[in-house]
Order: structure tokens, then sequence, then C-alpha cells
């Protein structure tokens, strides 16, 4: 029996005090306490940790002490003996790294991009260092508030994404307690209620369609550059920016007016073929002439694609509040509220959108071409009149 009991334990004054056969009870002037075995193995005294009292009651450190003292006097290394089994947590930052190299084997190599640079930009500077297993809704939190309501959409996949390395964490054993008991992960409700409200409805922002043609005669004033090319391009095929950005001219067929994306390069991974109205034509033929008709239709500078932020810094120049992303959402508008007589399913078609339920997508065998490029050419029409023959009386382009 030894000398010490649980309410001595719990006084315990600060000082070491020994239960007997090399256990002690260290206390420390803060009052924070901790298990101690002294042992002698091949001559050489060691002193080994057994945990802190808030964890390990003084029977498990007399059972831990009991079997270290046996493992010493059979030669076997009790330290090793003790961590045999026992889980190394790694930090946030180190965890992020490992989800993404194994989560991404079955992503596409831009969704594994995004996961990993969005976390090192938002996350690890400031959460990086904290172990896995003590990240929670307030370290979040942290994470998201300087951007939770200037980058709304940011900020969500961020936090989908810090979600994702901690459900990766728990899967991998590395968010238990000490009792071995696996920690909660925190809910996204509790996320967003420490946090200020977004933006109504959270989407991109989009310019009112009665705004655009001004818009874009604007910028059809202004010097033709890669970017603003690009970013006229975009809304004229209602694309999503990374599409256009990547886009290749053998991927463009001027005599069917087409624009083919690979499963690759969608969001959906399904083929999609884009119609091209005459104003897009008309941007793609300037592009021919500035930068050639091989490879990139529109090349950064110093080669490779345009980045995003090279698009989204082009529009803010130009005005406040609008996103590139959200020229989709003037031109579903516009399609709604000016092209009545067309049906909804072919300006969602046009936005390479699934549409239609699993039966009517059964019995869906066309791709609505025909409809969707009399859309789309009437999108043209409206969104760039100078573009289109008969529409305008000059054709807008800044040329020298």
């Amino acid at each position: 029996m030894g000398k010490l009991t649980p309410l001595g334990v719990k006084n315990a004054k600060p000082g070491r005090h020994g239960d007997g056969k090399g256990l002690y009870l260290l206390v420390k002037p803060s009052g924070a306490k901790s298990w101690l075995l002294r042992v002698v193995v091949a001559g050489r005294r060691m002193d080994i940790g057994l945990g802190s009292t808030d964890w390990v009651s003084l029977a498990e450190a007399r059972n831990k002490a009991h079997d270290l003292r046996k493992h010493a006097k059979e030669g076997r290394d009790p330290i090793a003996e003790r961590d045999r089994g026992k889980v190394i947590y790694p930090t946030f930052g180190e965890a992020v790294d490992e989800a993404h190299k194994e989560l991404s084997k079955g992503w596409a190599d831009k969704t594994a991009a995004a996961f990993k640079s969005s976390l090192d930009l938002h996350a690890v500077p400031k959460i990086g260092k904290h172990r896995v297993d003590q990240v929670g809704t307030e370290q979040i939190i942290t994470v998201l508030a300087p951007i939770w309501t200037t980058k709304p959409e940011v900020a969500k996949k961020v936090r989908v994404r810090v979600l994702q390395v901690l459900q990766f964490a728990k899967a991998k054993g590395w968010r238990r307690d000490p009792d071995g008991r696996e920690i909660p992960l925190p809910s996204p409700k509790d996320i967003s209620s420490g946090l200020a409200r977004q933006p109504r409805g959270g989407n991109f922002a989009a310019m009112p369609f009665a705004d655009l043609p001004g818009f874009v005669a604007g910028e059809l004033a202004k010097d033709e550059t890669a970017s603003r090319l690009s970013l006229l391009f975009t809304i004229l095929t209602a694309s999503r920016s990374g599409e256009v950005r990547a886009a290749r001219w053998e991927q463009i067929d001027l005599e069917t007016r087409t624009w083919t994306r690979s499963a690759a390069m969608m969001k959906s991974k399904v083929k999609h073929v884009v119609t091209l109205n005459d104003a897009a034509l008309a941007i793609l033929g300037r592009a021919a002439e500035l930068f050639g008709d091989k490879g990139l239709i529109f090349p950064a500078v110093r080669g490779g694609e345009l980045s995003d932020m090279t698009l989204s810094k082009l529009l803010r120049s130009s005005v406040e509040g609008a996103t590139v992303h959200g020229f989709r959402s003037t031109f579903r508008d516009w399609a709604a509220e000016k092209m009545p007589t067309v049906p909804a399913m072919v300006a969602e078609m046009a936005l390479a959108h699934s549409v239609g339920n699993a039966t009517e997508k059964a019995y869906l065998r066309s791709d609505l071409r025909d409809l969707r490029s009399k859309l789309m050419e009437a999108w043209g029409r409206f969104a760039a009149p100078s573009l289109t023959p008969g529409f305008g009386n000059v054709l807008a382009f800044n040329r020298p």
C-alpha cells in the first residue's frame, strides 16, 4: 500500500511527495500536479513523467508505475514502453499538409491547389502552430473574422476546408482527449454565431443588367490588354473566369461559332459547348491580332494564364461592388426579365448548370444548342451592340 491517499493528493502542498517504490507526486507553486516515476535501468537513473493528476488518478499512476518498473527489471526501456502506441498529435499546419497530400488524390489539380492555397493564406498563419486536437470554434472564428464580411464567399470556403482538415484529423485518431474519447468537430452554426452577419445572401455581387451596356462600352474604349479582353469575353459568354483564362485556340471553331470546353475545364466535370455570339467573336478576332492565334487566347504578359486576381483588380478599378463571377448572375437576371419566352432551362444550360430532375435528364438528349445560340446572340447585342453588325454605329475598340 502506498503512502498517498486520494484526499492527500487533492490537498497536497507545493513540493515532492513520495508514494513509495519510486513514485512521486510533484506539486508546483502554481498548484499544478503531476506524477513522476524514478527507476534505475542498467545502473542509470531515469525519471519518467506519468502525466497530470487532471488526467491520471492515484490508482492509475500506481498501475503505470508497476508496469514500467517491471519493464525496467526485464531490461526494456520503460520510456519507450510508456510511449508505445501513443498518438503523436500534429499541429494544424502539419495536418493541412497531410490532408492535402491524401485527399488531393481524388481531386482535380485546380481543386487541390485552391484547398491548399486558401488555408496557407488565411488559416495556417493564425492557427498553424496549434495542435490539431486543440483547434475548436474559437480558433476557427479567429481565422474567419478578418474575411467573413469583406470576402464572404472566400470565408465560407475556408470554413469548409478547415473543417475538412479537422475531419481528416479525426479519422486519423488525432482528435482525442487524454481519456481516448473523440473530440467533437465544431459545428458551422456555432462558428457563424461568433461572427458578424454577412452581406445579405452571401452571393457574388452582380452588376444590374441595365448598367452593363454602359460598362462594356467604357471598357471597349480603354487599352486592349489581355486581361480586359478576357473580362469582356467572360461577360459575353456568361462563363466562369477560370474557364476563360484557360481557354486555348484549339478549343475554338470559328466556322461553327463554338468554344468546346473539356470536362477537365468544367466545374461540373462535364464537357460543355459554348455558342459564340458576334460580340464574342469580335473579341476573339482582336485577341488573335494582338496575341496570336496559337495556345492561350488571353495570355499573361510574362506567359501562362492570367490570374483570377488580375481580372478582379481590373474590375475594381472600373466599378465598385461587382465581382467577375457576378456577371453570370447579371446574364441570368437579364434572361429572366428580357427574354421571358425563352425557357429557363435554356439559360441554365448556357451557364453550364445541371438542369432537370433525374427523369427529365433521362429524356433530355439535346443540349438545346440552337436555342442557346439565339439567346446568346441576343445577349451579345444587348451587352455590346457596337460589336454586333447592324446594331452599333461604331466598332468601339480603342485601336492605335
